[in-house]
């Protein structure tokens, strides 16, 4: 056997995925190809099925290793190098080896297999990477200390993912397929929740994709090859916010679709004046249309509408660009084609669809230029044609032999000058009309080559041309100066009427309304200030770096000043002109309207949990009714037996009776108590009392009525308090743990831990599981209504209302209740409630008593 062995790793994203099986078939297959397999070390977790695996395969047995008393089974490196088999099966490449161990880690192990010739099949969960281990410690809370430098994984000849959805794993989990029953509770609690497992998913198949992406590339720079490969399609469609964007997007769709899996991409180029072109109808449509086709829209900046657009299309990796077949035909066939003959000649690496349409030809344009006339381009060319237009005229007049007279030649001139005004507006038609008038009076005027005039009628003709000249010039730039402004107010007027239909809508209004300015005005950042007392707050922001101070903002704009404080639009990135400021002011009169609407959503969605804490307060109330009876009951019952006078009771008799009459009193006045608080926060007078509290000290009163030893307390002393109240959550356990303990088989486990990983805050997840016949998941809610009982079953005691009332408190104080399975079977019920630390704030009423 020589050179360096070939290495396999099968990669997963949690325990439990078939890594262990998918290796062990593996040597399994080759093994029965004749290939010459070892274990060399596997972990089958007391999966049965896994085990199986190992059946005919031939296993070197493990070295033992003592650590601290406690007895640990590592792989034999030596013998496995002794037995030197082709292919060695060696598990958890992560694993970190006991003392004594030749190397602290088994990927170490796996080198020296390797470097012996040796090739390996290994496994590897996606949490022991150690470029991602902080990432999986922020989705599950939970480190791991076992981890591997990406680079080892990198080395291996063969990445291969074991890959299953989050609902067959806990599937998996419940069956007891991942963990034996009596081991289920070694995962951390909550660790394998779906969000969970599919964040760990999408890790790992990002990673494998990474890895896909490096060989691609790889293979590409040792073949040469440069031109990009088409391995997805990324169709943008450019819009312009004419009717015809409708069919392009479908024709575009059609074209993902026929393609498989396809990225839909529209885009609008706007000038960098930023001022809208096109109807903000047909573009409100338009966006809903793309959205509604899983695709994206967006809106770029760009004077030059071929070049945004090439550069956009550069910049998202695209593969198609579909372009709609110009509006303006005739003009565009003159000057050299639109936007898609320049499109079609700029250099790039994605195919160009120019699609035809019913409003082709229509002769109105799909985006006009309002500010064209006076454009920095037709300036420049106004006075190019200024100043080298005269003298070409000239030396063509004088070098044709031609004599024309002085009135034709002055007609030239005044031609000439009309057409620069025409291209380069007043100052330019100025400049050509004075240069005209020198050269003709030089060249064409008697006594020639001389700027005198012998000739009364020849100085008449000369002044009236310049005068001709600078009064068309005049009209001329007067007349373009009136279009723009008509443009402009136009495109203005299409804005506002597009920010006041299409903006404010949904929950995300506000920052739809600041994207929309920063759009519009071409800016690189908008923020939205408002004065506090120590400085400014930011209420929204969009685009880098905005600003945290209107000192900062090149631009700023006040928000509803006449409503008292101070708020302003803090915009970045270039200075407006004066003309912008009046559509800024718009969108700042909308900025205030956004806040208010805000501040009214807000106002609802309390109302609602107002209404909603309401109605789940009246059913808790009238199921709590129910509960009287029982102990009133036991009182009379009690009472009527003891004023008998014909029965004479022993002392124990009597004892007991007394007993359970002082039981039901306990239980009544807790009744009453709870129903009097209840009614309180009914009808609003009182919050609960949320406070920091302890965990380990709300549990012992909690289980005060459940008999020892059917529950398992497992809550750490670093555990951080919940914002709770202290009566309310021991009554929530207190049912719930009851409820456990009367559906369970076995113990009961009451289990806590804290929640940190991609929270807004920190929270804390206890946890009560039982090993009962459990819940199916489409009956899960039905448990928490007033008076259900797992099959309306009428057996046992109570009501059917301890889980709603552990609800109805547990929403009460900001948390949740949900229930799921258990590993191995049974049902575990989650409460989720937010940590809480000394200095929170609480909602107090001094004069209540605690639930």
């Amino acid at each position: 056997m020589g050179g360096r062995g070939t290495w396999r790793i099968y990669l997963g994203a949690a325990p439990g995925v078939g890594k262990t099986y998918a290796m062990l078939n593996e040597g399994r297959r080759r093994a029965e190809r004749g290939t010459d397999v070892v274990v060399g070390f596997a972990e089958t977790h007391g999966r049965s099925r896994t085990a199986e695996q190992l059946g005919g395969l031939e296993v070197v047995p493990p070295r033992r290793t003592s650590h601290g008393g406690t007895w640990s089974a590592e792989m034999d490196v030596d013998a496995v190098l002794a037995r030197r088999p082709e292919v060695a099966l060696v598990d958890e490449l992560a694993h970190a080896n006991g003392p004594g161990c030749r190397n602290a880690r088994r990927w170490e192990d796996i080198e020296e297999l390797l470097q012996a010739g040796i090739d390996v099949v290994s496994t590897l969960n996606i949490q022991h990477l150690a470029s991602l281990n902080d990432v999986v410690e922020s989705i599950t809370g939970v480190r791991h200390g076992e981890t591997v430098p990406d680079a080892v994984v990198r080395r291996a000849d063969q990445i291969e993912l074991v890959d299953m959805t989050a609902e067959a794993l806990r599937r998996r989990l419940a069956h007891g397929n991942v963990h034996a029953a009596d081991q289920a509770g070694d995962a951390p609690p909550g660790y394998f929740r779906t969000g969970n497992l599919n964040a760990l998913r999408e890790l790992a198949l990002l990673w494998v994709a990474d890895r896909v992406d490096e060989g691609l590339a790889r293979y590409r720079d040792q073949h040469g090859i440069t031109e990009p490969w088409e391995a997805r399609e990324r169709i943008v469609v450019a819009l312009s916010g004419g009717p015809e964007g409708d069919a392009l997007i479908r024709r575009a769709a059609r074209m993902g679709a026929r393609a498989g899996r396809a990225d839909l991409l529209a885009v609008r180029v706007v000038r960098s004046d930023g001022l809208a072109e096109g109807s903000p109808a047909a573009t409100a449509r338009q966006r809903a249309l793309v959205e509604s086709i899983d695709g994206t829209f967006h809106q770029v900046v760009g004077d030059d509408v071929a070049v945004a657009l090439v550069e956009f299309a550069r910049a998202v990796d695209a593969t198609q660009l579909v372009l709609g077949s110009g509006r303006r035909a005739g003009r565009r066939r003159l000057s050299g084609g639109g936007v898609e003959a320049a499109v079609t000649r700029e250099p790039s690496g994605f195919d160009v669809h120019i699609v035809a349409h019913e409003h082709a030809g229509d002769g109105r344009g799909a985006v006009r230029r309002s500010g064209s006339a006076l454009s920095r381009r037709r300036r420049g060319a106004g006075w190019a044609l200024a100043v080298a237009g005269p003298p070409l005229l000239t030396a063509l007049l004088a070098g044709t032999g031609l004599q024309f007279g002085l009135v034709t030649d002055i007609l030239f001139y005044l031609a000439l000058t009309v057409g620069v005004a025409l291209a380069g507006g007043l100052w330019p038609a100025v400049a050509a009309a004075v240069l005209g008038s020198l050269l003709a009076n030089w060249f064409f005027t008697p006594p020639f080559h001389t700027l005198t005039i012998a000739g009364r009628d020849n100085a008449i003709a000369l002044a009236i041309f310049i005068g001709v000249a600078a009064a068309v010039a005049s009209v001329v730039d007067l007349a373009a100066r009136r279009s723009r402004q008509a443009a402009r107010s136009g495109a203005e007027a299409e804005t506002l009427s597009m920010l006041a239909t299409s903006v404010l809508r949904g929950e995300k209004a506000l920052p739809a309304l600041l994207e929309r300015v920063r759009e519009t005005f071409g800016v690189s950042s908008v923020a939205l200030l408002e004065r506090t007392g120590d400085g400014w707050r930011t209420l929204g922001s969009t685009g880098p770096e905005p600003c945290s101070d209107p000192d900062e903002a090149d631009v700023r704009a006040a928000v509803a000043p006449e409503r008292g404080g101070e708020t302003v639009l803090a915009l970045r990135g270039r200075v407006l002109p004066a003309a912008d400021r009046r559509v800024l002011s718009a969108f700042a009169s909308q900025a205030a309207a956004a806040l208010e609407w805000r501040r009214l959503a807000e106002e609802a969605a309390g109302a609602r949990r107002l209404a909603e804490g309401n109605r789940i307060r009246t059913a808790l109330l009238a199921a709590v009714s129910h509960d009287l009876r029982t102990p009133l009951a036991s009182i009379k019952a009690g009472v009527s037996s003891l004023r008998q006078t014909d029965v004479d009771w022993d002392p124990e008799d009597e004892a007991e009776l007394l007993a359970t009459i002082e039981e039901s009193a306990d239980k009544l006045d807790g009744l009453i108590g709870n129903l009097l608080d209840m009614s309180r926060l009914q009808t609003g007078a009182v919050s609960p009392l949320t406070q920091p509290v302890p965990v380990e000290q709300v549990v012992p009163p909690a289980l005060q009525g459940v008999p020892a030893g059917r529950v398992e307390v497992d809550v750490p002393e670093t555990l951080p308090p919940v914002l709770a109240d202290p009566g309310l959550l021991e009554r929530a356990l207190a049912n719930v743990v009851e409820n456990a303990v009367r559906h369970s088989t076995g113990a009961v486990t009451l289990s806590a831990c804290a929640l940190r990983g991609g929270l807004p805050r920190e929270e804390v997840e206890i946890r009560v599981a039982d090993r009962g016949p459990g819940v199916p998941e489409a009956a899960r809610e039905q448990i928490f209504a007033p008076f259900q009982r797992l099959g309306d079953s009428p057996r046992g005691d109570g009501v059917g209302l301890g889980l709603a009332v552990a609800r109805g408190f547990t929403e009460a104080m900001g948390g949740t209740l949900q229930a799921e399975d258990t590993p191995g079977g049974g049902l575990t019920m989650v409460f989720t409630l937010p940590a809480g630390a000394a200095g929170d704030s609480a909602s107090r009423d001094e004069g209540r008593r605690p639930l």
